[in-house]
This record gives structure tokens, sequence and C-alpha cells, in this order.
């Protein structure tokens, strides 16, 4: 499967293993001098050490990798001691990663590991004792590291409300309905943890200035990719998203939300191929906006 690993510029790294102790999940070795990629298996994708590598030798690639299991990573870290485990964990949850946070959790609990993880925010009993894990939402955490533009975050939105201009009436506010970034769909992780199990919204980049409702009306409940087909590049790795997205994040739906421009049916053919070549079969929606952001077609395809 395609997915985002990150990718180590031999003729820059100097050596220094500064990305060795940044990577908490134990994907990087220094070998002859050099820091080298064990195992995609181990490679969770969100960046930590990128922020490490003063040379900038490190980068993202998308390419095809075994998937991360998280798993595997504990049975590596528990041996290293409660600090690396710890250090492990909270790099996952400052990243919102809750579905693997509570992978990790279960592994202590399963192997009667008794580590504190209060000392990371993670409350109760960390789900040794059956209690729920509680995490602080990673939009009110300082970003951790790699590029604050890719990372992903779940976003927590206040009720709408009433603002007073002077010497005028109430004005309702409408706050905004996204509920994660980023939204590119060249950025999102398709295994981020916002997207499992989730509705997700495919958006042309023109239909949310073209209709006014588009977050009350489409957006609402459900997380968002946009694209455009005509200028955005490879949208073959568009396929290969959604396909893991359909496959391993087990999405519940798609809406493709696109303009009656031909253009436009490209975003369109991309979802039908991804549904198409994934294993799993999901309900797909096709609604398509006149230029001056009318609705035109609501259909399932």
């Amino acid at each position: 499967m395609k997915r985002n690993v990150i990718k180590i510029d031999e003729n820059l790294c100097n050596g220094c293993g500064n990305c060795v102790s940044g990577c908490h999940e134990g994907a990087l070795q220094l070998i002859d001098g050099k820091a080298v990629m064990i195992s995609d298996l181990y490679c969770d994708g969100l960046g930590a050490c990128i922020g490490e590598c003063p040379v900038g030798a490190i980068s993202f690639e998308e390419r095809e990798a075994a998937p991360y299991d998280e798993v595997a990573v504990m049975e590596r870290l528990v041996p290293k001691g409660e600090a690396v485990v710890l250090a492990h964990l909270k790099h996952l949850k400052d990243h919102n990663e809750k579905e693997w946070v509570q992978q990790g959790v279960e592994y202590l609990k399963e192997h009667n590991i008794d580590f504190d993880l209060t000392q990371i925010g993670i409350g109760g009993d960390c789900g040794c004792s059956g209690k729920s894990m509680e995490t602080t939402p990673a939009a009110e955490k300082p970003l951790a590291c790699g590029c604050p533009g890719s990372m992903a975050r779940e976003i927590k939105r206040p009720q709408a409300g009433f603002v007073m201009a002077p010497g005028a009436q109430p004005i309702a506010t409408q706050p905004s309905e996204l509920r994660q970034f980023p939204v590119q769909l060249h950025l999102i992780n398709p295994q981020a943890g916002f997207l499992h199990g989730a509705d997700l919204l495919l958006a042309a980049d023109c239909t949310a200035f073209a209709n006014g409702e588009f977050h009350s009306r489409f957006l609402k409940g459900k997380s968002l990719a946009i694209a455009c087909p005509k200028l955005d590049s490879n949208t073959q790795i568009y396929v290969d998203k959604l396909i893991e997205m359909i496959d391993v994040a087990k999405i519940n739906t798609l809406t493709v939300l696109v303009m009656e421009v031909p253009c436009c049916g490209g975003l369109v053919r991309i979802a039908q191929l991804a549904r198409e070549q994934a294993q799993r079969n999901i309900p797909v929606k096709k609604i398509v906006l006149s230029v001056s952001g009318e609705v035109i077609e609501d259909e399932w395809i």
C-alpha cells in the first residue's frame, strides 16, 4: 500500500544521530555512519525525525510501504524502558492518533506492564483498569515536530453564538464545520485518526466558494479532502490514497462535491476508480454545483 514514510538523503546525512533519538518508534538506526530506515513497519510517518535533523537530510515521500504496526513497535520499545515508551505514546498523542495510542495502551494492559501514563496526560488508569483513555485534543497542544502544514490535527469547535455590533442587533455567527487539518488530499495521511470510520467529503477546490452553505449543508459531520483534478499533479496518488482510506481507515461513505465544469468530472472518476480497486465496497454520492453555486445534481452512484 502507498503511505507516507521518511526518506533519507545519504549525501546530506552527517551521521549525527539526532534523528535516531528523535524516532521513538525505533525505525531509524545509524549504520556505517549514516541514518538508515530499518523497516517501513515501524515508521509512523508523523515526522518527529524531520525536526531533529540539523542538515535537512530527511523528508517525507509517498511510496509502497508496509502498514504501520503499533504492536510491533511496542514489542521493540518496552524492553527499552518506561521513558522510551512514554515518549513514543506522547508523540502519537500529540498528533491525535487515538487509535494507535489505544493499541499501545492495550498492549501494556495485556502484558501487565505498569507504566505511569498520567505523566503524558493519559488519564485514569490508561485503560488498564477498564477506564476510558482521556487525551487533550491535539488542536490545543503545541506543534511537536515536522511541517506544521501537514501535521494531522482534529479541531474542536464552539457552538454557534451571537456577536454584537455597536448600536446594532445581535448577529448570529456560524462556526466552521471543519474537523481536521490538513485538508489538501496530497497532504492527508490516509491512516490519520480522523479518517477512521468517517464519512468523507471529497470536494473540488472551487465548491466552498461557490456555495454559501458549504459548511452547514455539505461538510457538517464529515472529514474533508480537497483536490483539483485539472491543476493538481500526480492524481494517481489520489486514487491510491482513497483506496487506503477505504480499505485501511475504513471510511464509511464518500461524497464527491464538484462543479459542473468538465474538468471536475475527473474527481468523480478518481473516486470511482478507487472504489473499483478497493477491497471494500462503500457508498459513493456525487453532488454537482452550477457555476453560480446551486445544486443541479445529487445522487448515489
